[in-house]
C-alpha cells in the first residue's frame, strides 16, 4: 500500500464562526498525459482532511507519513481557473484520502480549494 505525506495545514472557519485545522496530504509522484496537448507531465495528488488538534500539533505533523492513498472522486461539475494560463476549466473530480485497508474516503477536496493554499 502507498503512503501519503502531511505537507501542510490550514485553519478553516465554519459558517457559524468556529475554526478547525485541516491537514494537507500529498500522494506520490505520478506521470499523467494531458487530454488537451497529449504531452506527459509529472504531478502529485493532494487533499485536505479535518483534524481534532490545534496548529501547534499540526505543525509537528508536517513530514509524517500515513498509510493509504489519495484517490480521484467524481463530483458535480465546478469551474477551476488555471493560475498559470488563466484558462477556465470545468472539472468533475476532486480528491480524497483512503486509509490503508479501508473503503472510507476522507476529506474530499476540489482542485480550486487546493490552489488557494
Amino acid at each position: 500500500m502507498s503512503k501519503v505525506t502531511v505537507t501542510g495545514y490550514n485553519e478553516v472557519a465554519t459558517r457559524d464562526g468556529r475554526t478547525f485545522i485541516t491537514l494537507e496530504l500529498t500522494g506520490g509522484l505520478q506521470i499523467i498525459q494531458s487530454s488537451n496537448t497529449g504531452n506527459s507531465y509529472a504531478t502529485v495528488s493532494k487533499c485536505r482532511i479535518p483534524s481534532t488538534f490545534d496548529s501547534t500539533i499540526a505543525e509537528r505533523m508536517i513530514g509524517q507519513q500515513i498509510p493509504g492513498d489519495i484517490v480521484r472522486v467524481s463530483v458535480d461539475p465546478y469551474n477551476y481557473v488555471n493560475k498559470r494560463t488563466g484558462e477556465i476549466m470545468q472539472l468533475q473530480h476532486s480528491y480524497a484520502f483512503r486509509p490503508e485497508g479501508s473503503l472510507e474516503l476522507i476529506g474530499q477536496t476540489q482542485i480550486s480549494e487546493l490552489a488557494m493554499a
